[in-house]
């Protein structure tokens, strides 16, 4: 038994890397972690948070300056980050406009379609016209600070007739009286719509509710329970015409996410008669007016211009490059026959 101790001190001493594994796993265990990951891990002072829980600043985005007409970058490069101003013609969606200038852009940067980022800052409906802004590859990060600035909005409403959509794109379902309102019952009914409001998004509209747009139910003839949403109106002017004593022209300053199609059938609603929109143009979004914004075909033929440039210039280069080579090749030949003719007149003077 006196033994026994000694054999196992003999043990210990022949193998001390066991007995430190040992005595590792049993701290490992009484403290429920790896000790050595314990000792690695850097000590925090007092109120300093760790590493993974300390909250990064958002990278400030630098908002390239946007192609006006007429001119256009002629580095190709420069469109790989690009904000483009666009007036958009009517019946054209805004995934149109974004897909014809992707075309062009594709051919210039010698791409496929698909690798070609472009999107736009703000849906613009096919009946309305006006400033569409399309970002093009890293200028797309800038889209959503473009769609948070105020939009201004020109355009005409028709009381007395209401329609699904609350637009001309669908057919007047609605008639109500209309002659009775005066033009200051028209401008009271306006001032309550000025500041902010609380707007129902209209049943025609990408909104999704329960995973599924809005404007799917509506083509089906289902009515969705929406949530209203809070928005802010700057200005509304409103005016009429002798003429026309129905349609009232109107513009209007207003926040992201604003529906102009449901501003319109509000106002009738607040009248007691039906409206719709009739006409719409986006002037401006912030400070970028469609004064300032190209023709979509306009800038599509210029970006082709650039393309046609770039090929001749391809051509050109390879053109001196063959050109270089046949060069060299003669000069080559030429060496050679002369050193044809020296052997031969060595061997005739040797003779």
């Amino acid at each position: 038994m006196a033994d026994q101790p000694r054999q196992q001190l003999k043990r210990q001493r022949l193998s001390p890397r066991a007995s430190v594994a040992d005595a590792a796993a049993g701290q490992e265990a009484e403290a429920g972690g790896s000790p050595r990951k314990q000792q690695q891990a850097p000590q925090q002072q007092a109120g300093q948070q760790p590493k993974q829980q300390q909250q990064r600043k958002p990278k400030a985005i630098v908002m390239p300056t946007p192609v006006r007409p007429p001119t256009v970058p002629t580095d190709p490069a420069a469109w790989e980050n690009a904000v483009l101003l666009v007036d958009k013609p009517q019946d054209w969606t805004s995934f149109d406009v974004c897909g014809k200038l992707r075309g062009a852009l594709a051919a210039l940067l010698k791409k496929k379609n698909r690798e070609v980022k472009v999107g736009h800052a703000g849906t613009l409906d096919p009946m309305a016209t006006g400033l569409l802004i399309v970002c093009v590859g890293k200028g797309t990060k800038a889209v959503d600070a473009f769609m948070a600035m105020t939009k201004e909005y020109s355009g005409t409403l028709r009381l007395g007739e209401g329609t699904p959509s609350l637009d001309a794109e669908t057919p007047v379902e609605e008639r109500l009286p209309w002659e009775h309102i005066t033009d200051e019952q028209l401008l009271a009914a306006r001032d309550g719509f000025l500041g902010q409001i609380q707007q129902l998004p209209p049943m025609y509209s990408a909104i999704k509710v329960g995973g599924k747009k809005l404007y799917e139910s509506a083509r089906k003839g289902k009515e969705v329970e929406r949530q209203p949403r809070t928005i802010t109106v700057e200005r509304f002017d409103l005016r009429r015409d002798e003429a026309d004593r129905q349609s009232v022209h109107f513009s209007v300053v207003c926040s992201k996410g604003t529906y102009i199609r449901s501003l319109a059938a509000d106002l009738g609603r607040a009248l007691g008669t039906a409206a719709h929109l009739t006409a719409l143009r986006r002037e401006a979004i912030g400070e970028y007016s469609v004064q300032g914004a190209w023709q979509v075909q306009d800038l599509a033929d210029q970006v082709h211009q650039l393309r046609l440039q770039q090929k001749q210039q391809e051509e050109q280069q390879q053109g001196a490059a063959g050109t270089g080579v046949a060069a060299s090749g003669n000069g080559q030949a030429a060496a050679e026959a002369a050193a044809v003719q020296q052997t031969a007149a060595a061997a005739h003077k040797d003779t």
